[in-house]
C-alpha cells in the first residue's frame, strides 16, 4: 500500500511539474491583407502567415475606413495641360465641411481621374492649407496648386471623382 501512494505521489508530481507539450504548441495564424492609408498615399500590405504560440490572443485589425458624416464642395478645380512653360498645372480649392457637433482631425483623400487611370493621393505636397483639423459645425478649404514638368510624361485631363476624410485620431 505504501508503494502505492508513493506512485500516485510520483504520477501527481510529474504531472505537475514536468514539462508538458502544451508549451511547445504553436498555431498559425492568418494576418489578412489591407491597405494602409496616410496623408502622403497608401500603402497595401498583403495577407501573411504567423506562427504564434497556442495561448496568443488575436486582436482584429479594424479597418480604416473615411469619415461618414462628411461632404466637400469644389470651388474650382483646374487643370492645364501645358503652361508654356514645359510644365502642367493642377489647381483646386476644396471647401471640406464638417456637420458634426466635434473637432475632427485627420486628412482629406482625393480620388482623381488621370486619363483614364484612377488613383487617390493626399496631395500635401503642394498644398497651400491641409485641413489637418476642423473645427465642429465648420469648414476648411483645402487648397493646391503646383506645376509639374512635362518631361515626366503627358496628361490631357484630371477629374476629381471623390473627397474621403480619414480620421487620425
Amino acid at each position: 500500500m505504501k508503494k502505492f501512494i508513493i506512485l500516485i505521489y510520483s504520477i501527481v508530481f510529474c504531472t505537475l511539474f514536468s514539462c508538458s507539450s502544451a508549451e511547445n504548441c504553436t498555431k498559425t495564424i492568418v494576418i489578412p491583407s489591407r491597405t494602409i492609408i496616410t496623408p502622403t498615399g497608401s500603402s497595401y500590405i498583403p495577407e501573411s502567415q504567423s506562427v504564434v504560440p497556442c495561448d496568443y490572443v488575436v486582436t482584429p485589425i479594424q479597418e480604416q475606413t473615411p469619415l461618414q458624416n462628411f461632404s466637400y464642395e469644389v470651388l474650382n478645380f483646374t487643370f492645364t495641360p501645358d503652361t508654356g512653360n514645359n510644365t502642367n498645372r493642377l489647381k483646386f480649392d476644396i471647401k471640406l465641411n464638417n456637420p458634426n457637433n466635434f473637432v475632427i482631425k485627420g486628412f482629406p483623400y482625393f480620388t482623381v481621374n488621370v486619363d483614364g487611370v484612377v488613383s487617390s493621393s493626399g496631395y500635401i505636397n503642394g498644398a497651400t492649407s491641409t485641413c489637418t483639423e476642423i473645427n465642429p459645425n465648420s469648414s476648411c478649404i483645402f487648397s493646391f496648386d503646383k506645376q509639374q514638368s512635362l518631361n515626366l510624361g503627358i496628361i490631357q485631363s484630371i477629374q476629381l471623382v471623390n473627397v474621403k476624410y480619414y480620421l487620425t485620431e
